[in-house]
Formats: structure tokens, sequence, C-alpha cells
């Protein structure tokens, strides 16, 4: 499995960088009222909101490739939690209108969304 590439510095991200913790529970309702709960899965789902500026060529050239060799959001890797460089498996690129812009010297940036999945 592949895994997210670094930036020059051996950071994944830069800031301001927003993560999000979703939990899912089901609940069905009943006829006189009640209700059940359950959880659709053990432990949370995490996402992650990547925006890179002040990027030189090289480092927006290979998170481009890694974004090519993923096939987009259809590829599945491994990604380093910014906050406490825990390795989560199975993570996809999330947003569609994903962009990689280079205006001139150290002046690349894209913004990505990773998600972790079940």
């Amino acid at each position: 499995m592949s895994e997210f590439p670094r930036l020059k510095t051996g950071a994944v991200a830069q800031y301001p960088i927003a993560r999000e913790v979703r939990y899912l529970t089901q609940v069905f309702d009943f006829v006189d009222g009640g209700e059940q709960r359950f959880r659709d899965y053990s432990e949370p789902l995490r996402t992650w909101v990547v925006q890179l500026t002040a990027l030189d060529e090289e480092e927006l050239d290979a998170i481009e490739r890694f974004f090519l060799a993923e096939q987009g959001g259809y590829g599945t890797f491994t990604f380093s939690d910014p906050w406490d460089a825990t390795d989560y498996d199975g993570c996809s690129i999330e947003n569609p209108e994903v962009f990689f812009e280079f205006d001139g010297f150290h002046n690349g940036r894209t913004r990505l969304v990773v998600r972790q999945n079940r």
C-alpha cells in the first residue's frame, strides 16, 4: 500500500489543517414511540483537510503524481495523522475538485481532503 507523500520538511500537512472525527449511529424508530440505537462501526472515522501552499515545483509534482497513481479517489493509501503521527491504512482522497497550481518559484498550492475508509 502506498503512503501519502511528505514535504521536504518531513511533514504531511501545513497549518491550518482541519481534522474531523465522525461516529455513525443507526436509529430505528418503533410504532410505539420507542427507538433502538446501535453503532454502525466500532471506531470513529477521520477526515483531514490538507491545504498546502508555498510548495516548490518538486513537492507539487510529487503530490500530483501520487494523486494520478491513486487514480484520484479510487485508490487507497496510508496517511499519517499530523497531530499524533498515527498511521491510518485504507485512506482515500475524497474531494473531486482537486487542483494543482504552480505560479512560480515556491508558489505551488493544492487542497486535498483525505478520508479514512472502513
